[in-house]
């Protein structure tokens, strides 16, 4: 959802003449790395890996507020947590939930790869679990405790947050970073029409959270506050299995 505003700048502003490939947050970063995707919104976790790559417009997505679809959930307080499970979708969000735990939380849990959403539902003594994107709408008020990992980084840095830019490989045209600036202005100054035409049209927090959550300006603060966050350099490798 949070990508609304940009697909309805590209479909009724750009004519760039591409194809439009959506994917999860992880799966951009693949199509890019191996070549099925020119221009891709990248998690920010993974922009340092990629030298041949530079970020080309002032949109992203990132919160100066409650971000509400990036949370840990746990019926344990988070001091408490021994083992998170870890959503696979976005790198980002599991680097920023390391930071957290160990600049905010003052924790060393077990880290876990969730292989499937049904252990939400067998939640035991100490177990926490990361999620992003619609999942957590699907999921709001089942548990005890939910820290919005954007609100905690704030907490942490006094910063905004940004979760992922556009980027594309070192060359490209003026011409096209043009046609994109103004594709993505145009589907942010219509978000209400951009709701209408997605299949979020009958979600009544759609609106609300887009134009509340989500901050859209890839500002100075942002530029900042992910130089941060790259320079913390922390990499979480969770298990495939607890144990």
């Amino acid at each position: 959802m949070n990508t609304i505003p940009f697909i309805y700048g590209l479909r009724h502003h750009a004519n760039l003449g591409a194809e439009l490939l959506l994917a999860p947050p992880a799966t951009c970063y693949q199509n890019f790395v191996e070549g099925k995707a020119d221009i891709a919104l990248m998690p920010v976790a993974m922009v340092p890996s990629l030298p041949d790559a530079e970020i080309i417009t002032d949109y992203c997505i990132g919160a100066i507020g409650s971000v509400r679809t990036v949370v840990v959930m746990s019926n344990t307080p988070i001091e408490k947590v021994r083992r998170i499970y870890l959503d696979a979708h976005s790198k980002t969000s599991v680097q920023l939930c390391g930071f957290l735990a160990k600049k905010l939380w003052h924790i060393e849990p077990e880290w876990v790869a969730m292989e499937e959403y049904a252990i939400l539902d067998h939640a035991e003594e100490g177990d926490a679990f990361l999620l992003i994107g619609d999942k957590v709408f699907d999921n709001e008020g089942k548990f005890a405790h939910t820290y919005d990992l954007a609100e905690e980084w704030q907490k942490a840095t006094k910063m905004p947050f940004t979760f992922a830019v556009w980027v594309a490989r070192k060359g490209m045209p003026y011409e096209v970073r043009d046609e994109l600036q103004a594709a993505f202005t145009f589907g942010v100054e219509h978000i209400y029409e951009a709701i209408l035409e997605s299949d979020y049209a009958d979600r009544e927090y759609a609106y609300d959270y887009l134009t509340r959550n989500i901050d859209f300006l890839f500002d100075i603060q942002k530029h900042n506050a992910l130089k941060k966050f790259w320079d913390y350099g922390l990499k979480i490798e969770p298990k495939v299995n607890p144990g």
